[in-house]
């Protein structure tokens, strides 16, 4: 895959989290009921809601250092060693920023 098309796949990958989290956040500023078994359950749906959230928001860092990588022209390279990234593992993970070597250290 080109690294004009690995940016495509992540841009379109940031949309569609950007999208998820304003629901997210949308939701954990939704109206609560009163009644505590309810509130319970919100307060569990809430938790879960978060750390979607969190979880969203460090994969869009990962996304945007990938793409910034591009923009430098260092996308592709391992950015502990510097070694070349396979392109087979930039198909799985395009955000990758570690070679498989370096990936399995950390």
């Amino acid at each position: 895959m080109s690294h004009h098309a690995q940016k495509l796949v992540l841009l379109e990958r940031l949309r569609a989290l950007g999208v998820r989290l304003d629901g997210i956040e949308e939701a954990l500023e939704a109206p609560h009921s009163k009644d505590w078994d309810e509130m319970a359950v919100e307060r569990e749906g809430e938790e879960v809601l978060e750390r979607l959230g969190e979880s969203g928001k460090a994969e869009i860092a990962r996304i945007t250092a990938a793409l910034g990588r591009m923009a430098q022209g260092e996308y592709g390279f391992c950015t502990r060693c510097g070694g070349e990234i396979s392109a087979e593992r930039l198909a799985v993970v395009p955000e990758a920023p570690l070679c498989k070597g370096c990936a399995a250290v950390v």
